[in-house]
């Protein structure tokens, strides 16, 4: 099959769990669908509205470490004689108020990562050619790169026996792998809605699993079975 592969580079990703606000925050060691369809947005610079998409992506990272990370916290104001104002370091007006506090907690990150990202869309892959804003995996200091865009061709396999770095649907495919409900997508409104949230079995690029169920496409320079996910919005 003839596909487009788009290859990310980072130093450090963070891929927070949905249901995880408060306290130690650990990471994903592989990034959900969302954030890979939040990476095409940022490259158009524009939510992308998906009929129907056909997309696979891996992902690997050389370690994993931890590190303390201060957050702000803020409490609603009703009040406005409870804001005060104060000037900054350049001599502007800013608000100082004491409803807003630090904390520190600690947060997983990845080191030394890659992303390859499968489409056989060419509309979608143009965007990557110029991303319109910064790209990044996980948050906005885990900054990514785009080393390179290739047309490849991926080698059809009727039974999978290398699947890594990947997140397989649970429900049919019962892989071994971290167990986890992760949204594919997210609505543009206000708050902003999960889509087509399911369970998924998470694998990392360490453990490779098989499979005679799934219809997989071999990437001999990834030396990996890669998993076409078929959304539908």
């Amino acid at each position: 099959m003839e596909v487009y592969r788009i290859n990310i580079t980072s130093w450090t990703a963070s891929f927070r769990y949905p249901n995880i606000i408060s306290g130690i925050q650990p990471t994903l060691e592989v990034p959900p669908l969302s954030t890979v369809l939040g990476l095409m947005n940022a490259a158009a610079g524009q939510y992308l509205k998906h009929g129907q998409l056909k997309i696979g992506y891996f992902f690997k990272y050389e370690a994993q470490a931890e590190d303390l990370e201060t957050i702000y916290q803020y409490k609603a104001v009703k009040d406005s004689k409870t804001r005060q104002f104060r000037k900054d370091q350049y001599g502007n007006f800013v608000v100082a108020n004491k409803n807003i506090t630090s904390n520190i907690i600690l947060r997983h990150f990845l080191f030394n990562n890659q992303l390859s990202i499968y489409l056989t869309n060419n509309e979608l892959v143009e965007f990557f050619k110029s991303p319109y804003y910064q790209l990044v995996l996980g948050r906005s200091n885990d900054l990514a790169t785009i080393e390179s865009i290739e047309k490849i061709n991926l080698v059809p396999k009727p039974a999978a026996t290398n699947i890594r770095g990947q997140i397989i649907p649970l429900n049919g495919n019962y892989l071994p792998g971290q167990i986890q409900a992760l949204p594919k997508y997210f609505s543009d409104t206000i708050p902003r809605r999960n889509l087509g949230t399911e369970p998924y079995s998470i694998i990392n690029h360490k453990s490779p699993v098989n499979s005679n169920s799934l219809e997989v496409f071999y990437d001999k320079d990834n030396d990996v079975d890669i998993y076409f996910h078929q959304l539908e919005f």
